[in-house]
């Protein structure tokens, strides 16, 4: 707590305005900063406590404004396993974004399709979710301020905000998914014995970020929405190498879409 409360002491010292919504930004997502109004940029490696992002296209930045006339704080860069952070450590822009004001979080991420009508660049809603993580963010002493120490997952993403939304694409023509993500710690992909293996216990879709993120928002009682962009595929009969080219080429061609129903559901809000 004391390095949470270090991390938002420095923030609001800062930027003093509460945002209302808090947004992670997957990779190659990160179009959606074009549409906002930016009051604030500061930097990873200058807040107390931060991790810094390692990854290729996570530019490491919170960003402060407005979106759809919400005040936000996006995260530009996030956090995951296999770049050698802990869960808590993924996790910790979460804890800092709720002392900071947050009600709801909005996730996106790139992922692989697992189910057969799945195609590159698709939107998949996130409905539930399947852990396989190694680590889990709420191991250890519970921060009892911040929430019970068995919190519950009934509704892991936000069952409003999923009807919002799907009728959003409904009505503005966007062809978009709803289904179950697996996370998984990467950062190599999978098999295609791993992804027939995915399938079988239930999953839609693989990655390797969000459920940490969900966990930790969950636990201190704030609703989630998540989009997943299908990046490459994991479909028997369909599975090719992938590279990290491809993966971003095919987030950019998603990325209007996913902003699109970010900006339309934030304002419903």
């Amino acid at each position: 707590m004391d390095k949470i409360n270090e991390a938002v002491s420095y923030i609001q010292n800062i930027y003093s305005q509460e945002p209302q919504f808090g947004i992670i930004l997957g990779t190659g997502l990160g179009g959606l900063v074009k549409e906002l109004n930016i009051d604030q940029v500061i930097e990873y490696e200058k807040i107390p406590n931060f991790p810094i992002s390692t990854v290729e296209s996570h530019h490491g930045r919170l960003l402060f404004g407005e979106l759809s006339g919400k005040k936000v704080v996006v995260m530009q860069g996030r956090l995951h396993y296999y770049e050698g952070y802990s869960a808590q450590e993924i996790t910790f822009p979460v804890r800092v974004m709720k002392k900071l004001g947050i009600k709801k979080l909005f996730i996106s991420n790139a992922c692989g399709g697992l189910d057969p009508k799945h195609e590159i660049s698709d939107l998949m809603i996130l409905e539930d979710h399947i852990n396989l993580q190694p680590d889990n963010p709420l191991r250890g002493s519970n921060l009892n301020e911040m929430g019970p120490r068995f919190p519950d997952m009934y509704d892991p993403y936000d069952p409003e905000m999923i009807q919002q939304a799907l009728k959003i694409a409904l009505d503005n023509e966007i062809k978009i998914h709803k289904g179950i993500y697996a996370s998984v710690p990467g950062p190599n992909l999978e098999t295609p014995a791993e992804y027939k293996f995915l399938r079988i216990i239930g999953a839609d879709a693989v990655g390797m970020s969000t459920i940490p993120e969900n966990i930790v928002a969950r636990h201190m009682g704030i609703p989630v929405f998540a989009i997943s962009v299908i990046t490459d595929l994991g479909v028997v009969g369909k599975i090719q190498p992938v590279t990290i080219e491809k993966v971003l080429a095919a987030a950019d061609i998603a990325e209007p879409k996913m902003t699109f129903i970010f900006k339309e559901l934030i304002a419903l809000q």
